[in-house]
């Protein structure tokens, strides 16, 4: 059982920054972090390799986000730069325990956190 605890969200101002972090609890492979727009389905933002190594990025986001990993803390983040207001959204954090799963599918991961709301005000 992993448990997935997210903290970082808030309110902010279009251009401005956040950096979310999520706390994960037992062994973990690649973490992610997906968000559900209002009104729309949860979607694939970012996800890291277990070790750390490899990232990929909804084309929404390269460039302004940067995900990475602390694995001797078991917690991934979410650098959040220049917010647009289209990026308000809950945020969730995803871990798969498995290998050979696909990286931007939310039907492939295995544990969820319970989200943390991002508002990007214009």
């Amino acid at each position: 059982q992993v448990q997935l605890v997210e903290s970082g969200g808030g309110l902010v101002q279009a251009g401005g920054s956040l950096r979310l972090s999520c706390a994960a609890s037992g062994r973990t492979l690649t973490l992610a972090w997906f968000c559900q727009p209002p009104g729309k389905e949860r979607q694939f933002v970012a996800a890291i390799s277990g070790s750390g190594t490899t990232t990929f990025y909804a084309d929404s986001v390269k460039g302004r986000f940067t995900i990475s990993r602390d694995n001797a803390k078991n917690t991934v983040y979410l650098q959040m730069n220049n917010l647009k207001p289209e990026d308000t959204a809950v945020y969730y954090c995803a871990a798969q325990i498995n290998y050979y799963r696909k990286y931007e599918s939310r039907d492939d991961y295995d544990y969820w956190g319970q989200g943390t709301q991002v508002t990007v005000s214009s």
